[in-house]
């Protein structure tokens, strides 16, 4: 597997690849058991987002290196609708698909580092970082 590698969602199929990606990578890198989770559980949310929401896009996944530590990049990419109020939608509970407003908000806390940016009607891009403990 190369440093970088990236997913295609088009499809809720693809939610799945993207996580099994993300789980791989996550476990090369040398993440234990409960940080796969918590990843393969963030690139879920991620991947959802881009299915019901913008209809495609693509994840990408980056071993990360500092000088004293290491890490995943997940960086989700849209063309969709892009958000129009970033504050509310990484409010807890808030939901426009009838779940349970777990998403965002969700991989905010599943992750180390978070960044949004979204465009209404160029789409939106996230970057999220979990670094070893």
């Amino acid at each position: 597997m190369s440093p970088r590698s990236c997913v295609n969602i088009h499809k809720e199929w693809d939610i799945v690849g993207a996580r099994q990606l993300g789980r791989e990578m996550a476990k090369e890198i040398g993440f234990g058991n409960v940080d796969q989770a918590r990843i393969a559980t963030a690139v879920s949310e991620l991947a959802r987002n881009i299915y019901l929401y913008a209809k495609h896009g693509q994840i990408c996944f980056e071993h990360i290196h500092t000088n004293s530590q290491k890490g995943i990049l997940m960086t989700a990419v849209d063309v969709g609708p892009g958000i129009k109020d970033i504050s509310r939608v990484m409010q807890d509970g808030y939901t426009t698909s009838g779940g349970l407003g777990a998403g965002l908000p969700g991989v905010r806390r599943l992750m180390d580092d978070f960044e949004i940016e979204s465009v209404v009607g160029e789409g939106t891009k996230i970057k999220a970082i979990k670094w070893i403990r």
